[in-house]
């Protein structure tokens, strides 16, 4: 089973927020032995992120946020500028696997804690950065957000309602999309390392950053631009390179109408009662793309008369792809997610039962067992804290 795929593999995650917690979540979803280093008395900062909060039995209250990208940890508090800590932190690194972190260039070299020095501790040590600009470059010095990638990486230039439309401008996504996507490009890259240091017995520094991410995932927008040289301008729920492909209104809500080629669009044609398809103006995509401004209007007047299950049923029967707009509530209620298992249900020592997230890498199923995000854990320099289990 996947879920037991690192079993044996041990993980000291310096990491804080998001981007570099939810990397760690994943490896500890899949079976290492993840310690979670915090700082004294507040520990990762995303506890404090709330509300909405949940509230433990001995009144500590713990942020969604910190619960939605730390399962499967063990959390321990040491103040790394101590003697007694570092040594503490030096023993867990020696036997450790990988290590994963995100402070600022430079700040964990003043510690001992660079991945040249732990190198000659431990030669086999996967040591992980995660930063806004990456180790080297006139910007390695700045910290960064979530947020700021997603500006100066180019997703905002294009995301948002059509330029000239009221209300447009440059808009973020509603989920910190470059943190969550750095933290699968980070997995990855771990699990790369691991597969390497397999056959070469060494371990390796990885130097993933937040902007490069942000560049890498602009995927066929920036294809497009360095094909053409033009810049992708805010097209709203459109899409680029395929029409029609976007939301319509109907009598009851919205759907999703994305047909992928031309005869799904000759199906659907047909299941409206029209011959657009053998219209030189819309025959093909690239002609629907360049015609979309006459063929918009067409769409939406025999599109605004149907109700969503109808219109969902007749869809369905030829063939073409479409989908609600649902709300978290719907989503969780929708029969294919339910089946998927993709909300689970955890017992926690102090805030009691959880809802999480599945991760979708993990195939739920009997004997698997979904360890809850740590309390705030006890400090790393005391009696029987001397080291952790995978």
């Amino acid at each position: 089973m996947l879920g037991n795929a690192l079993d044996g593999i041990r993980v000291v995650d310096l990491s804080r927020i998001l981007a570099g917690p939810w990397c760690t979540q994943n490896l500890a979803d899949l079976g290492a032995g993840v310690l979670k280093i915090e700082r004294p008395q507040s520990g990762d900062d995303t506890r404090a992120w709330g509300p909405p909060f949940v509230t433990g039995k001995n009144g500590e209250q713990v942020a969604a946020y910190f619960l939605a990208c730390n399962r499967g940890k063990q959390s321990v508090t040491l103040d790394f500028s101590r003697v007694a800590d570092r040594e503490w932190l030096l023993r867990q690194i020696q036997d450790a696997d990988v290590l994963v972190e995100n402070y600022k260039v430079g700040t964990l070299a003043r510690y001992g804690l660079d991945y040249d020095t732990l190198a000659e501790l431990n030669p086999r040590l996967i040591y992980l950065s995660v930063t806004g600009f990456g180790q080297t470059g006139p910007f390695a010095h700045k910290p960064g957000y979530d947020y700021i990638f997603q500006g100066m990486g180019g997703l905002m230039s294009y995301t948002g309602l059509a330029d000239g439309e009221a209300g447009a401008g440059p808009l973020r996504t509603g989920v910190a999309v470059v943190d969550l996507m750095t933290g699968m490009y980070a997995t990855s890259a771990v699990l790369a390392a691991l597969m390497q240091r397999g056959r070469t017995g060494r371990g390796q520094h990885l130097d993933i950053a937040l902007l490069d991410v942000s560049v890498a995932m602009n995927a066929n927008q920036a294809a497009n631009y360095l094909v053409s040289g033009d810049n992708p301008e805010r097209i709203g729920n459109t899409h680029p390179n395929l029409a029609p492909y976007e939301v319509f209104e109907c009598v009851d809500g919205h759907v999703i109408l994305a047909i992928g080629n031309d005869a799904q669009f000759a199906a659907f044609c047909q299941l409206v009662n029209t011959d657009w398809h053998l219209q030189r103006s819309f025959a093909t995509n690239a002609e629907r793309l360049a015609n979309i401004r006459q063929l918009r209007p067409l769409l939406r007047g025999v599109l605004k008369d149907w109700h969503v299950a109808e219109l969902g049923c007749a869809l369905d029967a030829h063939g073409i792809s479409w989908g609600n707009i649902n709300n978290l509530e719907q989503v969780f209620q929708h029969p294919q997610v339910v089946h998927r298992q993709m909300l689970q249900t955890v017992a926690h020592p102090e805030l009691g039962v959880l809802k999480l997230v599945r991760n979708p890498m993990v195939k739920p199923g009997p004997g698997k067992t979904v360890s809850p995000p740590p309390t705030l854990g006890p400090a790393a320099v005391v009696p029987n804290a001397d080291s952790f289990s995978a």
